[in-house]
């Protein structure tokens, strides 16, 4: 299964996401740190969705509230409901 999610508060603005069998098969963001969100990306492949979201929810960027990975974490709870 596989969504697009538009995020804000954050540098990227969209975030494509695939699942297969309740474990992330690949993400992709739009803008961004190309590095960092790569890095992101290629660390949580292979992960299990729930995994993924305890280890990036709640992680701020500087004085936001949010980040790209927390950003991510939402997204990804969208496929537990």
């Amino acid at each position: 299964m596989q969504k697009s999610f538009q995020v804000s508060g954050v540098c990227t603005d969209k975030i494509d996401i695939e699942i297969k069998d309740n474990t992330v098969s690949e993400v992709r963001f739009n803008r961004g740190c190309p590095g960092n969100l790569f890095g992101i990306s290629k660390l949580v492949q292979g992960k299990k969705i729930d995994d993924v979201i305890s280890l990036l929810e709640g992680i701020p960027c500087g004085n936001k509230a949010t980040s790209c990975p927390d950003q991510l974490a939402q997204s990804l709870k969208t496929f537990t409901l």
